[in-house]
């Protein structure tokens, strides 16, 4: 493993951690310390967990027969809750790089099967919400 990967990672790391955090801690302030990623980390976190249910209905909508929300494991739905609402809500990033960038941060939580999986739900969910790229 790349110890580069540890000393600055990905924006997408922080906010799947922020975000289970919230989730594990609902009463706990979410912190921001100073990072060059700040803003963005701030806007993805606040965004997916303000709008959880309608990302929810979102994915329901389009993958009703390819995942079961209530069944699925906890960070891979976490992680593919984020990538929605950066594909719906983030018009200035690609969605190559959006789904590229969650599937470099899942490494770190999933498992290679379920990093497969992510990879084929993201693909045809963007496909779906991005019809244009």
């Amino acid at each position: 493993m790349d110890k580069n990967k540890f000393k600055n990672p990905s924006p997408r790391i922080k906010i799947i951690q922020k975000i289970y955090n919230s989730l594990m801690n609902p009463d706990t302030e979410i912190l921001y310390p100073k990072n060059q990623y700040k803003k963005f980390i701030k806007d993805v976190v606040t965004g997916t967990l303000e709008r959880t249910e309608l990302i929810e209905s979102t994915i329901n909508q389009h993958l009703i027969n390819d995942i079961d929300l209530k069944k699925t494991d906890k960070l891979l739905k976490i992680i593919l809750f984020a990538a929605v609402f950066e594909l719906l809500f983030k018009h200035n990033n690609p969605k190559k790089v959006i789904i590229s960038e969650y599937l470099l941060a899942s490494e770190f939580f999933l498992e290679k099967v379920q990093i497969g999986y992510l990879n084929a739900i993201l693909d045809k969910i963007s496909k779906l919400i991005r019809k244009d790229e």
